[in-house]
């Protein structure tokens, strides 16, 4: 199994909302270094806690400062954008760091009816997502009527990301499949997997391909690396009562605000969903969920306020899967 970080950009209390796309460009100078496969970055739009609204543009930076590892999205959200734009963007990634380049796409249309509204994205509007990607997959593959430039030497690998009904089309499509959020914990997992490997239809040779993504954090001990997901967490919980995702916050401001019965209950429910522990702990739990899923490859998610200590978790991960 490969083992990839995802990083959204997220956004901290007491630092300008540009100080986190800096974050994740040292972050993945980091990963480059401790030998994680790929780096890839989000999209969204209009959220308070998360800067990153432009994967290309930020990946282009993150390009430049790194060295091997690959570079991709997770993911372009697809019905925002023309497919040629989407293809002409990557493709200029890939002309500037040949050969490093992933492009994931998905299929969300923003999390308020205002960010859709400003996205010219409707309710009601019907589903193009399978014929967009095959489309953005046309231009790569130089197959379409039009040539997106420049013409790439070699492929940009496509992936969809799904949380479930997403991959019928990666099946269809004979595409590798990203499966992440609440799914993962579900009944139906078995079937989503069964569903897509039983579905897919081989394009030019592929084979069916599955990453997990995940939040995982490592630390000394269990307790510890439930601490470092508190911030993600608490940002989660807030958001329900708010209506905003915010930026993180330090745990001891967290542990000393007070929450209600409400609260209290909704943080130990995610932090039971986050992968967080000391590494024979996070290991077990990557080892059970790799026989659940039959997984390629694991794509961790995890996040905390705390610089320090996610690139502690970051390194411990790394030497746990080494």
């Amino acid at each position: 199994m490969r083992f990839s970080l995802l990083d959204r950009s997220r956004t901290r209390t007491g630092h300008p909302e540009a100080a986190a796309l800096q974050h994740t460009v040292e972050r993945a100078v980091a990963a480059d270094r401790l030998g994680y496969h790929r780096f890839w970055v989000a999209e969204h739009h209009g959220v308070p806690g998360i800067a990153s609204g432009a994967p290309a543009v930020l990946l282009a930076a993150v390009g430049a400062r790194t060295a091997t590892i690959r570079l991709g999205s997770g993911g372009v959200m697809l019905p925002n954008h023309q497919p040629l734009v989407v293809a002409e963007q990557f493709l200029v990634l890939a002309g500037l760091h040949p050969g490093r380049v992933d492009l994931g796409v998905g299929r969300s249309l923003g999390f308020t009816p205002p960010v859709r509204r400003a996205l010219r994205r409707t309710d009601g509007e019907p589903d193009a997502f399978a014929h967009d990607v095959a489309e953005l997959r046309a231009y790569l593959e130089r197959e379409a009527e039009v040539t997106a430039r420049p013409v790439a030497e070699g492929p940009v690998p496509l992936f969809v990301l799904a949380t479930g009904r997403g991959a019928d089309v990666a099946a269809g499509l004979g595409l590798p499949l990203v499966l992440g959020g609440p799914v993962l914990d579900r009944p139906e997992l078995g079937d989503v997997l069964a569903g897509y490997r039983r579905g897919f239809r081989p394009h030019r040779g592929s084979r069916p391909h599955v990453t997990v993504s995940l939040d995982v954090l490592v630390a000394d001990t269990d307790d510890e690396a439930r601490e470092r997901a508190l911030p993600e967490v608490w940002a989660m919980v807030r958001s329900r009562r708010t209506g905003v995702f915010g930026a993180l916050e330090p745990v001891a401001e967290i542990r000393g605000g007070g929450w209600d019965d409400l609260d209290a209950r909704r943080v130990e429910q995610g932090l039971a969903a986050v992968t967080a522990g000391r590494p024979a702990t996070v290991r077990r739990r990557l080892e059970q969920l790799a026989e659940r899923t039959g997984a390629d490859e694991l794509l961790a998610s995890g996040a905390t306020y705390d610089r320090a200590a996610l690139a502690s978790s970051d390194a411990a991960l790394a030497a746990l899967l080494a």
